[in-house]
């Protein structure tokens, strides 16, 4: 199972600067603290992160149309910005090419779900993979949902991830956890300073 943003492309950049377009008319430092809860947890969905902002940051009541508003044009940031293939991480684009037709394997994101679908298509990836699922449903009952419906075992199963809520939703589902592409990870079990490390083990 790959998470989709830091592992397959590199972009939380982009992301950053999405969060930073849709406020662009709310207090400065506000949104900057926003950056930084996104930055602390990766694999969250922008819904949390928007519903954040407003009940945490701002202290202040947000509809669930407002948030579902937000989201869409941050969508639309995303799309705009992340069909460029400079952003797909060449590691990661070797990996899905050795493994492919040798194991199933899925996305599962904390990104949009048809935003995730589309930008897939785009950089040209899908194809190398089974299903490609994502928010707002969690991350943590994706999995769930994939180890239900194609009868996996959880002892045969790995997500590879860039955040601390990846391995949260991993261990959860008790299944193996990779991290990769964050240096911050590195004090768990198993971490990838690149996808060949992980041949070894296949």
């Amino acid at each position: 199972l790959f998470d989709f943003d830091g592992v397959i492309i590199d972009s939380m950049p982009i992301k950053e600067f999405g969060f930073r377009e849709i406020f662009r008319d709310y207090p400065k430092d506000s949104v900057e603290e926003l950056i930084e809860f996104h930055k602390k947890n990766g694999g969250w969905s922008r819904f949390v992160k928007i519903r954040h902002f407003f009940q945490n940051i701002l202290k202040e009541d947000v509809s669930e149309e407002m948030v579902i508003e937000l989201a869409e044009e941050f969508s639309e940031v995303m799309k705009r910005e992340l069909t460029d293939p400079k952003y797909i991480i060449d590691d990661t684009l070797h990996f899905l090419k050795w493994a492919d037709g040798k194991f199933p394997m899925h996305i599962v994101s904390g990104a949009e779900h048809h935003e995730l679908n589309y930008l897939s298509q785009e950089l040209g990836v899908a194809h190398y993979f089974i299903t490609i699922e994502g928010s707002p449903t969690p991350k943590s009952d994706l999995i769930n949902n994939l180890l239900q419906e194609f009868h996996y075992k959880r002892e045969e199963v790995i997500l590879i991830g860039d955040s601390i809520n990846d391995k949260e939703a991993s261990d959860k589902n008790g299944v193996g956890f990779y991290g990769f592409n964050n240096p911050e990870l590195k004090y768990k079990d198993r971490y990838l300073d690149s996808f060949e490390e992980l041949k070894k083990y296949l």
